[in-house]
């Protein structure tokens, strides 16, 4: 059995940053939309799945705290499929 990669908050504060090319210390905690868009490419690039996300998901993410908790519940979902 192989073990799933977790998607950690360094993750996903290290794929934000790489919008912009900047360090990951001047990523803030607030997400706009762009930079979720982004994200939500880069999470469905790194793990190949294809997230399907309602308006409640995307209104958890404006944080990269919430960014995290439903990007690892979404992909866990697909995984799982």
């Amino acid at each position: 059995m192989t073990e799933r990669p977790t998607l950690a908050r360094e993750d996903v504060v290290a794929m934000v940053a790489s919008f912009g090319d900047r360090p990951v210390a001047e990523v803030s905690e607030r997400i706009d939309s762009i930079q979720l868009a982004w994200l939500v490419h880069q999470v469905e690039q790194r793990y190949g799945v294809e997230l399907e996300l309602d308006d409640a998901q995307f209104g958890r993410m404006s944080t990269i705290s919430g960014a995290v908790e439903v990007l690892r519940e979404a992909v866990m979902v697909v995984e799982d499929a």
